[in-house]
């Protein structure tokens, strides 16, 4: 029984914790607004807008309702075990709640890791193959179905915007955008070069391989943000899909090429059903590239100011994967690392994520 309370004690603080550090009385607030807002006449007039404010105030309301939740189970506890000294069988409801508490918990401070700006939003994923010729086309395809499949496994909504198949085999590109809470925080980890060792299935002599490739995760821009692109300086083609799809994606030329003549960053997207779904998923891709290389820019120059010396993120190696002579996949940067490949290939990536995620918010 005493051991029972202390555990009881404890989860309290961790209670008391969450409430500071997830804010639920400013969200609470926030979030009231947004109801406020969202309650007015003409509020879908806007159907961009609204769609934005719409998963603000979910957002809010979801962390909101699992601190109420947690607050609830606390109570619980104690509730059953004021009632355990005289029947023991409350005992073990006790502890139950007490160990859904403590998971709920878990997962509320792993969300309070992702504040940033763009954190709570969608992500623009793209895998692109390094060295490694049909090699690294292999390993871009097989990286695309891993975080597909990580997608999937957390309910999160992933749309396909660009599938370049390879000459041969695999991928020559593949960018989507994922949907789903904390998806551009969490995927942050992913960020940098992937490094595949194996026996070549495309080697007739069945030599040991090592191939690269790079993914790059972007945010979803809200509305409300803006980006100098002028759309004089936006090149636009249109060009007939190559990628997988329906007839119409197919046989017209519905596919389109952006390519922003000042920094000469191309973005093509082929995967939508009409030309103008296309050329709007383009522009998005490109909006997020140029405040992506405008917010490096500005922390360069930081640092510089500062004296600091700053890694380079693109293009550095992040995590390798080996199938041969041994099965091991390891994060050079947390140092979580599993046998079970297979598992990771299929999407098991949570623990590299929230390991990556632990490893940051320790440095």
């Amino acid at each position: 029984m005493a051991d029972s309370e202390h555990d009881i004690e404890q989860m309290a603080e961790r209670v008391a914790d969450a409430h500071g550090f997830l804010h639920i009385d400013d969200k609470t607030a926030e979030l009231a607004k947004l109801d406020e807002e969202i309650a007015a006449p003409g509020f879908w007039d806007d159907a961009a807008h609204a769609q934005g404010v719409s998963k603000q105030a979910s957002n809010l309301r979801e962390t909101i309702r699992e601190y109420d939740e947690a607050a609830a189970l606390l109570e619980d506890a104690r509730a059953a075990l004021e009632l355990a000294g005289e029947d023991e069988a409350f005992a073990a409801e006790a502890d139950d709640a007490l160990a859904r508490l403590s998971d709920l918990l878990d997962a509320l401070e792993i969300t309070s890791w992702f504040s940033e700006r763009f954190d709570g939003g969608d992500a623009i994923l793209t895998v692109n193959p390094g060295s490694g010729g049909l090699e690294a086309q292999d390993w871009t395809d097989m990286l695309y179905r891993m975080y597909v499949r990580y997608a999937e496994k957390k309910d999160w909504k992933v749309t396909i915007l660009d599938v370049v198949p390879g000459e041969g085999i695999g991928l020559d590109k593949a960018t989507i955008q994922i949907e789903g809470r904390n998806a551009f925080g969490m995927l942050k980890s992913e960020n940098g070069v992937h490094r595949l060792v194996r026996i070549s299935p495309t080697d007739d002599k069945k030599r040991r391989h090592t191939t690269f490739a790079g993914v790059e995760v972007l945010p979803v821009l809200p509305d409300d943000i803006e980006v100098d692109l002028n759309p004089a300086d936006v090149r636009v083609d249109v060009y007939r899909s190559s990628g997988p799809g329906g007839q119409c994606v197919n046989t017209t030329d519905s596919a389109v090429r952006l390519t922003h003549i000042p920094t000469n960053i191309v973005v093509t997207c082929q995967n939508e059903k009409s030309q103008l779904q296309n050329k709007e998923a383009a522009f998005r891709v490109l909006k997020a590239k140029l405040y992506e290389r405008e917010e490096q820019k500005r922390a360069q120059e930081l640092a510089e100011l500062r004296g600091d010396r700053m890694d380079n993120t693109f293009g550095s190696q992040i995590r390798n994967y080996v199938l041969y002579p041994y099965q091991m996949v390891k994060d050079v940067r947390s140092g979580v690392e599993t046998g079970n490949v297979d598992a990771v290939l299929d999407g098991d990536l949570e623990e590299f994520v929230i390991g990556y995620h632990k490893w940051r918010v320790s440095q």
